[in-house]
């Protein structure tokens, strides 16, 4: 007898559960928002599933829940359209759009990635001729510098042949004072030979013809 009814019991749970059927509740479901905490009350509004709302307070004897609808106005909605946590939709929703963004983002990080590639492409050619321009400029100054040095000891050359100049200058004045000093010299010589000579030819130009008047007188004399 027992395990008839325990048999009986077995195929009757067998049967329950072929013909149980697990529901959920859809997350297009629609909340109305009615002005009182009763089905008699005005619908203020319908709110989707997944809406957040801000509760002003519970009533477990109605099964009504207080909500503030906008910053004026609060509405009612029975307690059990309403959980804790938010639903899988809004979830979904959410996602989607952080998904979004996130695609957004990275949109974003990619050109500004292929803008900076350019700019940094830009900025290695620019970096390459400035490179060329840095050896070029340091050949240049180094040709100015050596210009330069050719300069300095080219004023140090010319300054020392001016120097010699000056001094090949002094040297001819020089030379040139003793020559004036020799032939002012030479000439007071020489005017002094000539007057010599000159005081000799009329000393003896006076003489001689006294020497022959003399001559001339004894040969008379002896006649």
């Amino acid at each position: 007898m027992i395990k008839k009814i325990l048999l009986l019991a077995l195929l009757l749970s067998n049967a329950y559960n072929v013909f149980a059927e697990t529901v959920y509740v859809t997350d297009t479901l629609k909340i109305e928002v009615r002005s009182g905490m009763s089905t008699q009350h005005k619908i203020l509004t319908m709110l989707p599933s997944g809406s957040p709302l801000e509760v002003v307070n519970h009533n477990a004897d109605t099964g009504y829940t207080a909500v503030q609808i906008n910053e004026n106005q609060t509405g009612y909605i029975l307690t059990r359209y309403t959980k804790k946590q938010p639903t899988a939709r809004w979830l979904l929703n959410d996602v989607k759009k952080n998904n979004a963004q996130l695609q957004s983002d990275l949109k974003t990080a990619q050109q500004t990635l292929t803008t900076l590639s350019a700019s940094n492409k830009k900025n290695a050619q620019s970096n390459n001729t400035l490179a060329k321009e840095k050896i070029r400029l340091s050949n240049e100054l180094a040709e100015i510098k050596q210009t330069a040095a050719n300069a300095i000891l080219l004023k140090q050359q010319r300054d020392q042949f001016q120097e010699r100049l000056v001094n090949i200058e002094r040297e001819n004045e020089k030379l040139k004072r003793e020559t004036q000093t020799l032939q002012d010299s030479a000439n007071q010589d020489w005017f002094l030979y000539g007057g010599i000579l000159a005081f000799f030819g009329i000393f003896f130009g006076l003489l001689i013809p006294k020497i022959s008047w003399h001559k001339r007188t004894n040969s008379w004399d002896s006649l």
